[in-house]
């Protein structure tokens, strides 16, 4: 199959839609299929010789939060691009910008849509204010009629689905990116503490992210100090930048403990690998997760996790087997559980690492791969035989047009007659 994949976000930007895209296109391509991949132009981009099979859209880097790059609505310039790739699937993940230009391009082409929903863009927005709340409105709206329109969706998580299962009326899958159980259960940890003088037999809590408001840092900042308060020997691996990174630098000067937080900065291949293995246990308190994709790649690299119940995180922790899943944000709380770990016996220890790494297991790489192989098949194989004349694909286009003019139409209307 040919496959064209659409996104806002990919590399040089280090995040879980990046490694999805990543982790699938390459799985795809191993299998012999073609997958094509349309991102904004960005500051600090690969070389294009060094990019397989990708088309930079044109678009104003940095033009959010000094990372996201805007894609430029630019009449024509798939077509042109695209003029002799002729897809069999068109993959957006994405439902805005880019993710508009798969739906147009479906229509034009009068291929099927799939469509991964990776983000809970409603907690982003926040609804601190009437603003926000309204944007909110407008952003549910238009959620709601690009799934419509779709052929296919996928969830990340068994949680993610149960909130789209009303908004849905094609193929619904449960579809995680895959992990590779090779690469993170074979990291050098031992490397990674003496590169930062971590010393053989601490305990040391990990966590691997983003580093920005969304994630929860400030209470996560908390928690881990606390723990590490009490327990002297005990040490705090960061990998990951962002925004909030003085959270944590902050936080770490008010307990006493700014010689046990090791900042790794931002990791990619298998320099995270690595890392991960210089852990004890992940520590994780984001609410904003569709999938935590973080959760299942610590897992396979054999720590169990202490995390917050949230959409995407239950899906993977498990109280009591592979971790500690606790019921809110309370920082004792999250301490002690990391304190209750860190003070396992062996064979108690054993078990942690044994149940995650069992449960890592289901989120293989090649599992997941299957999935979404199988989905493009059901979808494809959904559409009628032959060949479309010229009004016909005209028609779909229009009738696209006017369907998206309406959903936006309605999505501005809830919101500014909605009731406070």
């Amino acid at each position: 199959m040919n496959i064209l994949m659409l996104t806002n976000v990919y590399t040089p930007l280090v995040g879980g839609v990046t490694r999805s895209i990543q982790t699938f296109s390459q799985g795809l391509r191993e299998r012999g299929h073609r997958v094509l991949i349309v991102a904004p132009l960005a500051k600090g981009q690969p070389d294009p010789d060094d990019e397989v099979d990708v088309i930079r859209y044109p678009a104003i880097p940095e033009f959010y939060l000094h990372k996201y790059s805007l894609p430029l609505p630019i009449p024509g310039f798939l077509m042109t691009q695209l003029a002799d790739f002729h897809p069999d699937v068109i993959h957006s993940h994405h439902p805005f910008l880019l993710g508009q230009s798969a739906q147009r391009g479906a229509a034009l082409w009068n291929v099927p849509l799939v469509y991964t929903h990776h983000t809970l863009y409603e907690k982003y927005i926040g609804e601190e204010t009437e603003y926000q709340k309204r944007l909110a409105t407008v952003v549910s709206e238009l959620i709601s009629a690009y799934l419509m329109v779709c052929d296919g969706v996928i969830a990340p998580s068994h949680s993610m689905a149960e909130r789209l299962a009303g908004q849905v009326h094609c193929p619904l899958e449960v579809i995680p990116t895959g992990v590779s159980l090779e690469k993170y259960g074979s990291g050098d940890g031992a490397a990674v503490r003496r590169r930062h003088g971590i010393p053989p037999g601490a305990f040391v809590v990990g966590h691997l992210g983003r580093l920005s408001p969304e994630k929860n840092c400030p209470f996560l900042a908390e928690a881990v100090f606390t723990f590490l308060q009490r327990h002297p020997q005990a040490r705090f691996l960061l990998v990951g930048d962002g925004e909030s990174r003085e959270v944590f630098e902050e936080a770490a000067e008010r307990f006493g403990c700014s010689d046990r937080l090791h900042l790794t900065g931002l990791l990619e291949g298998q320099d995270v690998a690595d890392a991960y293995r210089a852990m004890n246990v992940f520590a994780f308190a984001s609410h904003s997760e569709t999938q935590g994709m973080v959760l299942a790649e610590a897992m396979a690299a054999g720590l169990p996790v202490v995390g917050v119940d949230a959409s995407g995180v239950r899906d993977i922790v498990k109280d009591g087997q592979n971790g500690r899943l606790l019921p809110c944000d309370n920082a004792e709380t999250f301490a002690a559980a990391l304190s209750g770990i860190a003070e396992c016996d062996q064979q108690g220890r054993k078990r942690l690492i044994d149940q995650a790494l069992e449960t890592a297991a289901g989120f293989a790489t090649e599992r997941s791969v299957d999935q979404v192989e199988q989905l493009y098949e059901t979808v494809v194989a959904a559409r009628t035989g032959g060949e479309d004349g010229v009004l016909d694909r005209s028609l779909t286009f229009l009738e696209y047009e006017w369907n998206a003019w309406g959903a936006m139409a309605r999505a501005l209307g809830q919101a500014v007659f909605a009731t406070p």
